[in-house]
């Protein structure tokens, strides 16, 4: 017999849930990594025969699973979590979210509210975000400070903040930062023009000429409330949608977040072009924008990935949640109990995710030759027993509350539940400063 392999890690459970192949459960098997990459999954049993490990961590209760991917957030954002809450969208956004992003958003508001974002998203097992918002080198800043993959938004809108002061500013500044970053291996990037209501044809065009050029994805919020459609309808006479299509915006790199008023000819539309949409149901619901038609979407095959929108906006930034919370709904809305299983909503918040951001190939399952982002929730709990279908546990009973260790790219970033790259009292010190600032200032 061949002497043992030396490796970095070996991680061995009680069940591995790879994604892909679907519907897969393997039990008490384990994943080696080497030097950040899954090397191998099998028996346990077999796996510390083959291999000699650095390091050896064995979880009888758990399960492993991908990292979650949160396809649609505004991480810094967090530092508003329920300032405005109770509000439809354009009247959350005029009169309370627009006033406080002028008066206090800047490169540091950015960089302290999205490491507070990362650590909660690590500890809730979220391994890689697609972010939206000004000063996205704080967001890059951030997400390597924490360990996090991220795809950060290039973000653009029409008219000038703090961050750039029109159109072409805001492109210049996105693109100056993908050329620093564009090796990276935890950073990937997105043209992030902001939502048709506040993004001309002309610049929708530059863009696309950019992301076509560059093969790189544009994330945008698209058909999210009935205002927004109106808007468009008052101003260019067709919807949005219909405007995206003559602009020649909709492809398999367009990343289309909300997507809740759609017609069946729009769905249609998506499809035909290969769109990818990003559910928010939680967002949705709270500002009251409706519910997304995902039944019907996914009959016709579309790419669908989970978001959670920014913590202003939900209040959390909570993958268990929107897993459970899309099944529901799906079930709810379509009048079938089967119409969003477990299995798939657990896909929708890895491997779709993943793919829709171009990254398949290294995020999104766990596959031999994939990244190791992985996420490890402990079944030990009396309130997940008995556990009959590990799957379905996931989406319908477990919380974030039950992640225990997360992995990215090999690197643990959560030991026992325990932030390994985050400082949590600089976090709160930081999180209190601001606080106090925007309180100082809001109208609530």
């Amino acid at each position: 017999m061949s002497d043992p392999i030396e490796i970095d890690t070996l991680i061995a459970a009680k069940w591995i849930i790879p994604v892909e192949p679907a519907e897969i459960v393997l039990h008490q098997h384990a994943i080696i990594i080497d030097q950040g990459i899954i090397k191998d999954i099998l028996p346990h049993s077999e796996a510390i025969l083959r291999y000699k490990p650095q390091q050896t961590i064995t979880l009888n209760d758990h399960v492993l699973i991908p990292g979650l991917i949160n396809l649609h957030t505004h991480a810094a954002m967090t530092l508003m979590r329920g300032l405005a809450d109770d509000l439809p969208l354009m009247e959350w956004l005029n009169k309370h979210i627009w006033p406080i992003e002028h008066q206090h958003v800047n490169a540091q508001f950015v960089l302290d509210g999205t490491q507070l974002a990362c650590a909660e998203m690590i500890k809730g097992g979220i391994t890689c975000f697609n972010d939206m918002y000004f000063f996205p080198e704080s967001c890059a800043e951030a997400a390597i400070n924490s360990g996090m993959r991220a795809a950060i938004g290039m973000i653009v809108i029409d008219f000038p903040t703090a961050y750039a002061s029109d159109a072409d500013d805001y492109l210049a500044k996105g693109l100056e930062l993908r050329d620093k970053y564009h090796q990276h291996p935890l950073l990937s990037f997105c043209f992030a023009p902001h939502a048709p209501y506040t993004v001309s044809d002309k610049t929708f065009t530059t863009i696309l000429t950019y992301a076509e050029q560059l093969n790189t994805p544009i994330h945008t919020h698209l058909h999210e409330t009935q205002d927004e459609i109106r808007i468009n309808l008052e101003t260019s006479g067709i919807r949005p949608i219909e405007r995206m299509h003559q602009l020649g915006l909709l492809s398999p790199n367009l990343i289309a977040v909300h997507m809740v008023h759609l017609t069946d000819h729009e769905i249609k539309l998506i499809h035909q072009y290969g769109c990818n949409v990003v559910h928010c149901p939680s967002s949705n619901m709270k500002l009251a924008s409706g519910f997304a038609p995902i039944t019907s979407l996914l009959k016709q095959g579309v790419n669908i990935g989970l978001g959670t929108d920014g913590a202003a906006s939900n209040n959390r930034l909570d993958m268990f949640e929107e897993m459970r919370q899309a099944a529901l709904l799906a079930k709810a809305t379509s009048g079938r109990a089967d119409a969003l299983p477990a299995h798939q909503a657990l896909r929708m918040a890895t491997l779709n995710g993943a793919n829709a951001l171009g990254l398949g190939e290294i995020a999104g399952s766990l596959s031999i030759g994939k990244a190791a982002d992985i996420a490890a929730v402990d079944f030990s709990n009396l309130n997940l027993a008995p556990c009959y279908d590990p799957i379905s546990h996931l989406v319908y009973t477990a919380s974030r509350e039950q992640v225990s260790h997360v992995w990215v790219n090999g690197r643990m970033l959560l030991q026992d539940k325990e932030l390994t790259t985050l400082n949590k009292f600089e976090l709160q010190y930081r999180t209190a400063l601001w606080q106090e600032r925007i309180a100082s200032t809001s109208k609530q």
